[in-house]
């Protein structure tokens, strides 16, 4: 009996991990044709439409109020994960929606939004910025109002130590 050297264990290794590398590529092809899919027939049935929001909370799929038909065919693993869900009111009906974190937090609660649903899948919400675009343009106002302040108070500074009764 000979034991295995380390050349034979460093080429089990390298064929292991081509093995893994190739699994991971194929893999990956698969999931962004599924994904392209998935986003065309999303472009196709979205819809533009105006939802009062009531309520917007992140939980899990099997506690939230979905129809059983969409809890049955989520994915197993996001059975049990929390979902972005907003509680509107569409129409008539109130209904779940689900969405992703980012237009998550730009609908704001209590309020009319413009969105554009596929289903209960929100996919866009019109005419809103989210908190970073807000904060951006606040600091950029700020900015420009000092700015344009700070340049009245230097011309009035000037004016006053002018006048003969400024010294």
């Amino acid at each position: 009996m000979s034991s295995m050297s380390g050349l034979d264990i460093l080429l089990i290794v390298a064929v292991v991990i081509g093995i893994v590398i190739v699994g991971l590529y194929f893999l990956n092809r698969w999931s962004y044709k599924k994904m392209n899919q998935q986003e065309t027939l999303i472009e196709k049935t979205k819809a533009p439409a105006t939802i009062y929001v009531i309520d917007k909370k992140k939980t899990k799929a099997s506690e939230a109020n979905l129809p059983k038909a969409v809890v049955q065919q989520l994915p197993k693993i996001y059975k049990f994960m929390k979902m972005h869900l907003v509680k509107a009111k569409v129409g008539p009906q109130v209904v779940t929606l689900m969405c992703e974190k980012k237009i998550f937090e730009a609908i704001p609660v209590k309020k009319t939004v413009k969105v554009e649903l596929a289903g209960i899948y929100i996919v866009s919400v019109k005419g809103m910025k989210t908190e970073k675009e807000l904060k951006a343009a606040r600091a950029a106002k700020k900015a420009q109002r000092e700015k344009s302040e700070g340049g009245f108070m230097d011309k009035a500074k000037g004016m006053i130590g002018k006048l003969p009764f400024g010294k």
